[in-house]
């Protein structure tokens, strides 16, 4: 069994954020299989962590365990800005980079786990860091948001049928506006 979690904050004040790029690929997930959210045995519905990003090892370390999962069958979608929009980088294992939300999940589970970055760009330095996760794209970007939230979503679907690597040699490097 494998578990695909999205990274976000939940609640209508933080949809379509920067930040909740990974419930946004899970939501795609879920309208591909035809399947609705449900409640699960961890303070999350299935796929989607109910706690804030800051929080999200422990509802994904209590889905884990509770399903027998390993850690190498996880794959977890986060934000990240120090991609620019559309770009997609997958890992093995590594460091949380400053995001906060992986570095909850790290905490709790360790850095052996594959992750997918799905890059939401910087915008403007002397923006807060924060601020610009919390707000919505542009409406210029969104239909750059939509092929990278689908791309994202075919890296997820590629990552239960053939695993980490396979996803690392179709999606890392290149342009993404070529990179299939």
């Amino acid at each position: 069994m494998k578990l695909v979690a999205g990274l976000g904050n939940p609640g209508p004040k933080y949809k379509a954020t920067r930040h909740n790029i990974g419930f946004e690929v899970i939501d795609e997930l879920a309208r591909r299989a035809s399947i609705a959210f449900e409640s699960a045995p961890a303070d999350a519905l299935l796929g989607k962590p109910l706690t804030f990003m800051n929080h999200s090892g422990q509802a994904i370390g209590e889905l884990l365990r509770y399903f027998k999962i390993e850690g190498g069958d996880l794959l977890v979608v986060v934000d990240e800005v120090h991609l620019p929009l559309g770009k997609l980088r997958a890992r093995a294992r590594g460091s949380a980079g400053g995001h906060n939300g992986l570095k909850s999940v790290i905490a709790h589970l360790g850095d052996e786990l594959p992750r997918l970055r799905v890059g939401v760009g910087r915008g403007d330095s002397q923006r807060d860091m924060a601020d610009h996760v919390l707000a919505k794209f542009d409406k210029s970007e969104a239909a750059e948001v939509e092929r990278m939230t689908l791309r994202a979503a075919d890296a997820a679907e590629m990552f239960i049928t053939s695993g980490i690597a396979a996803v690392m040699n179709a999606f890392n490097g290149g342009d993404p506006a070529t990179t299939e």
